[in-house]
């Protein structure tokens, strides 16, 4: 049945959208789009447009917006898309994938009711939003920062954290905390080593955020791989389908990532439109990203392919560090076949992110 509201929430982080989150999931309210209040009214046009909410809050109250569609009946939120290689569009999510995925959380980092987590990813995207949901599950509020300050994170009481790399890297201590979900992006080893109880998770929106966790999925969760290398996943965290599309069916959902399982342990390579077609030869960029990005004059990396007219495609290492192409390639030789090596270098003093803290695709193909 499709009779729910969707109110898009264009509110900053804090107590009235995490009111309005738990009411969604609890059933009591309607179902909820989070949109970040940073951005654009041209951007906010579009997105509307696009996923057409019944309603938009803001701070200044409930508006019905006149083309807007319900959702079914068992979404409680709709996530639009990080973007990050073209237009977003909306993950619906039901109440039940949404508790399923946060309760498996709290059940492998050990979290007990009364322990406070603190949001500081954007919860207009899947990661903030469930470190709202996993705060809710354990009966306490969650403390939720507007804007990532190193200062006021390192100060925050809380217990647990979810972090992308480029924050963890930015905080000068993290002893205080007792757990940190890292995501988002590939880390090194320098950062894995900052805490005794640093998670990798990896995961989507589709499925709720993240579901594996060190490499090993989550209680309730199955795991294979695609005749193509797809890795797919199946489990009770699972969306109910695309915004105004298809409804997902059946157990598996096929992700574009491309991994291995080695005895139930995912190693996740990269995204399959990722591969680079250079000189005839098949490279899967996440895999040189991972190998440059530790290099010890390496702080933050993407991997790309672009156009040439003699070889189809060459490797391009984007990176913020002080490595010389001579010297990636020469580390990429180490590990990887020679035409894996990058072939072009192109330096910047940071990489360009998406709100959510992942690197920006698009801006970052404009920039070679």
């Amino acid at each position: 049945m499709v009779d729910r509201p969707v109110h898009a929430l264009v509110l900053p982080p804090g107590p009235a959208l995490a009111e309005a989150v738990a009411a969604a999931l609890d059933g009591s309210g309607p179902a909820v789009l989070p949109v970040a209040p940073s951005l654009p009214p041209r951007a906010v046009t579009a997105l509307f447009d696009t996923l057409r909410p019944t309603h938009v809050t803001t701070p200044g109250g409930t508006t019905a917006l006149p083309e807007g569609v319900p959702a079914q009946e068992d979404t409680a939120v709709v996530i639009a898309t990080s973007g990050s290689t073209g237009v977003p569009k909306g993950v619906e999510l039901s109440a039940e994938a949404l508790l399923a995925s946060a309760r498996a959380s709290l059940d492998r980092i050990g979290a007990e009711p009364g322990d406070r987590w603190l949001c500081c990813l954007p919860p207009s995207h899947v990661s903030g939003l469930q470190v709202i949901t996993r705060a809710l599950l354990c009966g306490t509020d969650p403390i939720v920062h507007e804007t990532f300050d190193p200062s006021a994170v390192m100060a925050s009481g809380a217990d647990h954290v979810s972090l992308v790399p480029t924050q963890l890297r930015r905080l000068p201590d993290v002893s205080a905390f007792t757990t940190i979900l890292l995501g988002g992006a590939a880390a090194g080893p320098d950062l894995l080593g900052r805490h005794p109880r640093i998670f990798t998770t990896y995961g989507m929106t589709e499925t709720c955020g993240g579901c594996v966790y060190d490499g090993r999925p989550l209680d309730n969760v199955d795991l294979k791989l695609g005749p193509d290398g797809r890795i797919m996943i199946a489990g009770p965290m699972l969306l109910n389908g695309l915004r105004l599309g298809p409804r997902h069916t059946g157990p598996w959902f096929t992700t574009n990532d491309l991994g291995e399982l080695d005895d139930g342990r995912l190693k996740v390579l990269g995204r399959a439109d990722d591969v680079i077609n250079t000189g005839g030869q098949k490279v899967v960029a996440g895999v040189v990203q991972d190998v440059l990005a530790s290099h010890p004059k390496v702080r933050e990396v993407v991997v790309i392919g672009r156009p040439d007219p003699e070889w189809g495609q060459v490797v391009v290492a984007v990176v913020a560090g002080e490595a010389t192409l001579a010297e990636l390639r020469s580390h990429a030789k180490s590990e990887l076949p020679a035409y894996a090596a990058p072939k072009v270098l192109v330096q910047v003093t940071a990489l360009p992110l998406l709100p959510n803290g992942k690197p920006d695709m698009v801006a970052i193909r404009n920039q070679v």
